[in-house]
């Protein structure tokens, strides 16, 4: 019985026939399908698979705008097409028709084209040109030329141009900053791109969004202290001077008196950041920030400033400058002619070389140098641009009588336009030495008193007859204020001694005088012709630039204009 339930229970022969046969067909099946995708559909599936594949994609971020005090852009970004080509697929499927077509879109040469693409044949991304118009863009789409497409990228427009240009800066290609704002806050300006993987199709066409991976980060956007309405007076009118003088340069800074805040500030030559073919290194440097010049005479009122702490003068101590000339040790200190007695105050009103070293030779050895390196000239001026020049001054004073002398009237040290203006806002101000500032809101340092309240008002009203009748400045006055400010015409410095005919004209001044709002210095680098005096060339670029900050601020004229003046005498020290 065992056996006949042991014969029943066992598997008919044909069900391992059939097992055994499934077993040797399941290779037989796989090898023919691998034959069949491998020699037969092969080639369909391999151009499927090559017009579509994956790719991550970089988003751009959108750089921070720049705007000055009254939020005007001065600096934005705009969205813009590039063109570039996956090499691979362009030499091998592009014709010669549409590489000429492209050529001439791209107003190259096709031979170039051609050999650019093979050159890079190995390579899936080549740039064939960068920032394109939207009409040239969409003539490019059109042509539809295997493995070439667009890419979104952004281009940085500036919409002042060359009106604040040196300010400003630019990018480079790749919208990263390069000079001037740009590149001091290139960090902040800066966003982090984005990513997203996308479907393109064999000729370099995304077909279809996949995923975004990462979002771009946008740039943060930075207000300036600038005013555009007065960055534009004042280049205009430096403009207008450098030409009409026939100048090398020019220079002008315009400061908020009370806390430093840069308003304007224009060179010439100037240059236009939206054209990169105009950015070479003479054109685009700030001048009024790297370039540094002995000053001359705008360094007189520091001078009679050592002069008052020691109690020996008074603005109405008598200098005696006859007959106009002076030996120091074996050089002459000349003034332009014989003005006799003078005092301290006839000294900066005529602009005595020989009153002003009369004064310095009868201090203590030091004293005028104390006084320069307290207001800041022989360091930057921690405007936080690049370039910020520290001028020259020498590390020690001098013990030699005749550098004591030439310092006294501007000579034996350099200075920057930023710096001078920053000297002299510390009269302007009372006495407290501002951090010049182009970032608005930012954080500053506190100014340093470097001279008493009383000190600062005697010299303003010193400075105030500069520009009066009798003074070496009337062309800086202003109609309905009081200008205080001092003129310098310095000879420049060649190899061998002072040229004879090379000079820098140089006025640095205030207004108005009995509260100063403003404080402004200009330069004009070599005029030439008739007028090379600073009074002339430089005073009325001064008084248009001035003029019309006090107007557009509403500034009321001077309480002391029709009024007496302030009480100058006194010994006290700050």
């Amino acid at each position: 019985m065992n056996r006949r339930k042991a014969r029943s229970v066992a598997p008919p022969a044909w069900r391992r026939v059939l097992v055994l046969v499934l077993l040797l067909a399941l290779p037989v099946v796989l090898m023919a399908r691998a034959v069949s995708l491998q020699l037969i559909d092969g080639p369909f599936l391999q151009g499927q698979g090559e017009q579509r594949h994956l790719r991550v994609e970089s988003l751009p971020a959108h750089r921070g705008t720049i705007r000055d005090r009254q939020g005007q852009p001065l600096a934005i970004s705009a969205p813009v097409d590039s063109v570039w080509a996956d090499p691979r697929v362009t030499t091998q499927e592009a014709s010669q028709q549409d590489l000429a077509a492209l050529a001439r879109l791209l107003d190259t040469d096709p031979a170039r084209l051609r050999s650019d693409l093979n050159e890079r044949r190995e390579r899936a991304f080549f740039y064939l040109e960068r920032h394109v118009s939207p009409d040239l863009a969409a003539r490019v789409s059109a042509l539809d030329v295997p493995g070439v497409a667009l890419q979104r990228e952004y281009r940085r427009f500036y919409p002042t141009g060359e009106v604040s240009g040196h300010v400003l800066g630019f990018t480079n290609i790749d919208d990263h900053g390069q000079e001037g704002v740009e590149l001091a806050y290139d960090d902040w300006l800066s966003g982090e791109p984005g990513a997203k993987r996308v479907l393109r199709d064999r000729h370099g066409r995304n077909i279809e969004d996949v995923e975004r991976l990462r979002e771009p980060d946008p740039g943060h956007d930075l207000t300036l202290t600038l005013d555009k309405r007065l960055q534009y007076v004042a280049y205009r009118e430096l403009k207008a001077a450098v030409e009409r003088h026939q100048a090398a340069s020019g220079s002008i800074v315009l400061m908020d008196a009370d806390n430093g805040d840069i308003l304007a500030m224009a060179n010439q030559p100037s240059f236009n950041p939206n054209r990169r073919s105009e950015m070479t290194g003479g054109r685009y440097r700030n001048r009024a920030v790297t370039d540094i010049y002995e000053p001359g005479s705008v360094v007189k009122p520091f001078t009679v400033l050592a002069a008052l702490r020691t109690g020996r003068y008074t603005p109405e101590t008598v200098v005696e400058t006859a007959p106009g000339v002076m030996r120091v040790g074996g050089h002459q200190v000349r003034d332009v002619r014989n003005f006799g007695e003078l005092t301290v105050a006839g000294v900066l009103r005529k602009s005595s070389n020989v009153g002003a070293a009369q004064m310095a030779l009868s201090l203590e050895s030091g004293q005028v140098w104390q006084t320069l390196n307290s207001l800041g000239i022989g360091e930057p001026s921690g405007v936080g641009l690049p370039g910020d020049s520290a001028g020259r001054l020498s590390s020690m004073p001098s013990e030699r009588p005749i550098e004591r002398a030439t310092l006294a009237f501007g000579y034996g040290l350099s200075v920057s336009n930023l710096q001078l203006a920053r000297a002299y806002s510390a009269i302007a101000s009372g006495g407290e030495l501002p951090t010049p500032a182009l970032i608005a809101d930012g954080r500053r340092p506190d100014p340093e008193r470097v001279m008493s309240a009383r000190r600062a008002a005697q010299l303003r009203e010193m400075l105030t007859a500069v520009t009066e009748s009798g003074g070496t400045a009337t062309q800086a006055a202003i109609p309905g204020y009081q200008v205080a400010g001092k003129t310098g015409t310095s000879r420049k410095a060649v190899s061998g001694g002072y040229a004879e005919d090379r000079y820098i004209s140089t006025f640095a001044g205030m207004a108005p005088a009995s509260d100063p709002r403003f404080v402004a210095v200009v330069t004009i680098d070599e005029p030439r012709g008739d007028a090379y005096y600073a009074g002339p060339v430089a005073g009325p670029v001064f008084a248009a630039v001035m003029g019309d900050a006090l107007r557009l601020y509403n500034v009321m004229p001077d309480a002391a204009f029709d009024q007496p003046g302030l009480t100058v005498a006194g010994g006290e020290s700050p």
